[in-house]
């Protein structure tokens, strides 16, 4: 299988952060989650990649390229939290502007796209709302024949509605297996819908790369108290965490578990679940498992 995107060895450093040789791989055809708590590098690994910022170490190649060409750059569709055109412009203004920029540029895709997420064409954006602006910049990078798309935190802050709308938008996307999209968000529910594989950094390491339905099929949560805790054979255990009136132990596989301890209550784990046990939890296995392969 191809890569759209392989970032090997991303290293960046800040007087009070390190992005810590990140590593990891968005195959051609699939949708790639990048998970992690605010400040986690997420924003760090994609400006790096893309060369908004000088990487200090590691490698990254983009549609099986490692110089970042015009020619490549106009197969990157790229999609940031926030406004993404001055705000006087309008949707149409937009169109002649695009023009001149990509060589790729489909007009009458921008418009149809325009036209099916209801977007007026000679509104100025400052009178949209944050959701349209969001899908204002999507209908965008969707109109020079991407085939890589890149959100970051792109469904933050809107309503859920147009969420779903943009998420269809997305998995539409990557019908055809050419396209692909690495998309970071800390709404993981959104992820558990659309994403093909979840890539989780937490203080600027990779903690796991995993494909999404083995998070959310195997993985599950031990629910026990202190003696049925004690009972357990820690090579079983990921990461714990003690809470009130029970403990959590993170398990990787629910049914080999369930045969080990048939009066244990084992509950499936969301992605939610699982990032919020690894960043709080505690345990020998807790940091970069197999050398963050997971």
């Amino acid at each position: 299988m191809t890569n759209a995107l392989a970032i090997q060895g991303l290293t960046k450093t800040y007087e009070d952060f390190t992005l810590d040789h990140v590593s990891f791989t968005v195959p051609s055809g699939s949708i790639v989650g990048l998970i992690g708590e605010n400040g986690a590098g997420k924003s760090t690994t994609i400006n790096a990649a893309l060369g908004l910022i000088r990487k200090e170490d590691g490698r990254v190649a983009i549609l099986g390229n490692e110089e970042l060409s015009s020619d490549t750059k106009e197969q990157i569709g790229v999609v940031f939290d926030g406004s993404n055109y001055p705000e006087i412009l309008s949707p149409g203004k937009i169109n002649r502007v695009m023009k001149h920029i990509y060589h790729s540029w489909d007009e009458q895709t921008y418009f149809q796209l325009l036209k099916q997420f209801s977007l007026p064409v000679d509104k100025q954006i400052k009178q949209f709302s944050k959701g349209m602006k969001m899908k204002l910049a999507i209908c965008a990078a969707l109109s020079h024949h991407s085939r890589l798309l890149i959100l970051d935190e792109a469904t933050s802050g809107l309503d859920p509605v147009i969420r779903d709308d943009i998420l269809d938008m997305l998995l539409d996307f990557v019908q055809d297996e050419e396209h692909s999209i690495l998309v970071s968000s800390h709404i993981t529910s959104d992820l558990e819908k659309i994403a093909d594989y979840i890539v989780f950094i937490h203080e600027g390491k990779v903690v796991f790369s995993k494909p999404k339905d083995e998070l959310t099929e195997a993985y599950g949560i031990i629910k026990c108290g202190a003696a049925q805790f004690d009972e357990l054979d820690k090579s079983d255990v990921i990461v714990y965490r003690k809470m009130d009136y029970e403990w959590q132990v993170l398990i990787s596989d629910r049914e080999k578990m369930q045969r080990k301890y048939p009066k244990a209550m084992i509950v499936p784990a969301t992605i939610d679940e699982i990032m919020l046990l690894y960043v709080k939890g505690e345990g020998a296995c807790k940091t970069l498992r197999n050398g963050g392969k997971g």
